[in-house]
């Protein structure tokens, strides 16, 4: 099979949504399959084909959100490399600029389009709207949202049952939807994997030390992660227990706010901001850690939480149905309602040994089932399902137009 992923972003950016792609590519090709890539080119602003990993770079505006940049919708030079491709199915992993000239391409060519919905855009609204407009700009979200999801594609793909809820009750969108939660590399995250000499360099770098017990988050510093909850949390804690410390890994456009929030508390001493780490250290900084914490309920999925269990961590995560089909309470880590619930979790965990053996145990067990191999298979059971679908439709087109000139007919 011939695929082509159509992405926003991709490496070297660093995202949940790159990690997913280049797995997802990954394991395609490991299958045997050509698959490529559309991207927007975030280095400057030229046309770039990586003739050896297959990936087509389009020059485009910086936004100003991040490191993103707007495309134009139908790239002609890229319109002609694509036409060389010859596509069996595309795989949309974004709306806008470059899911927007997917869907163009898919169309004028007759090609099958499956999409993957990655973000809940409705908690995203305030970097746009400041805090303005909030409900009518939701209705335009929705509006959008159901146009790239339904109207202009094929078969859609999400990643939780939160997801398809959304769709299927509050958007009501009646096409088929195919929960397929992300997969990953979870061998990068085996500590059998893990470069030891590096470890010890962080621990030393961070000032940790054996009596230490170490939370860490992992995700974009900005207000839709509720980081805020996490240093509240810690700071309780601290006050009887002075061991803990929490460790926010990443960088993001509240980072500056948070240190200062952090300052004010007077708990640099036990939160510390890495900002952002190099992709290959990733795995390194997770096994800095005793648990993993999060309060996030903006996510689709959390990768984060996978990439941790992974890493043999256990998950404490806030009650919110992303996460309920990962966790399981007791299991392989623990779900909590609010900050008092996060204290004890971590507070538990702290006095009982036993318990967190036992956690790190389930933990790692949990992550095996997000496997990429996995997630390759259930994603090409897409891709088949939807080139049928377009046969199907081309066929059922055909026969009606020989109906319409059927030279018999009176």
């Amino acid at each position: 099979m011939r695929i082509g992923i159509f992405t926003e972003t991709y490496t070297p950016y660093i995202s949940g949504l790159v990690t997913s792609e280049v797995m997802l590519k990954k394991a395609l090709e490991k299958k045997g399959h050509e698959v490529y890539v559309v991207t927007a080119n975030l280095q400057n602003f030229h046309y770039e084909y990586d003739e050896k990993e297959k990936v087509l770079k389009i020059p485009g505006i910086p936004t100003g959100i991040y490191d993103s940049r707007l495309t134009g919708i139908y790239p002609i030079k890229a319109v002609n490399k694509i036409k060389e491709w010859k596509l069996d199915v595309i795989h949309s992993q974004t709306e806008f600029a470059i899911g927007t000239f997917a869907r163009i391409f898919a169309k004028q060519y007759n090609i099958p389009i499956v999409h993957t919905y990655h973000t809940m855009y409705e908690d995203y609204v305030h970097y746009i709207t400041k805090g303005h407009f909030d409900k009518s700009s939701k209705k335009l979200v929705e509006y959008l949202t159901k146009f790239y999801c339904d109207k202009t594609i094929t078969e859609l793909i999400v990643p939780t049952k939160k997801a398809y809820d959304l769709f299927k009750e509050k958007y009501n969108v009646e096409r088929n939807i195919h929960i397929v939660p992300t997969g990953i590399e979870v061998e990068r995250f085996f500590k059998t994997n893990i470069n030891l000499k590096r470890l010890a360099e962080l621990k030393k770098q961070y000032k940790f030390n054996k009596k230490d017990f170490i939370c860490v988050f992992v995700g974009r510093i900005a207000e839709e992660k509720n980081i805020p909850f996490l240093i509240n949390v810690t700071e309780k804690i601290i006050k009887q227990n002075s061991n803990m410390k929490l460790l926010i890994i990443g960088d993001g456009p509240d980072k500056e706010n948070y240190e200062k929030l952090v300052k004010e508390k007077h708990c640099e001493n036990n939160i510390i901001f890495t900002g952002k780490v190099a992709w290959e250290d990733v795995p390194v900084y997770y096994h800095l850690g005793n648990a993993f914490v999060s309060a996030s309920t903006s996510e689709t999925q959390g990768l984060t939480i996978i990439e941790a269990m992974a890493a043999s961590l256990p998950a404490l995560c806030i009650n919110d149905e992303s996460f309920r089909n990962t966790v399981i309470d007791g299991l392989n880590g623990y779900i909590f309602e609010d900050e008092e619930g996060c204290q004890k979790a971590i507070e538990n965990l702290m006095k009982d040994k036993k318990t967190e053996l036992l956690l790190q145990r389930g933990a790692e067990a949990s992550a095996e089932k997000h496997s990429s191999k996995y997630f390759a298979e259930q994603v090409l059971d897409v891709y088949q399902r939807a080139i049928n679908t377009q046969k199907s439709s081309l066929k059922s087109k055909f026969i009606n137009l020989i109906s319409k000139v059927n030279p018999w007919k009176k």
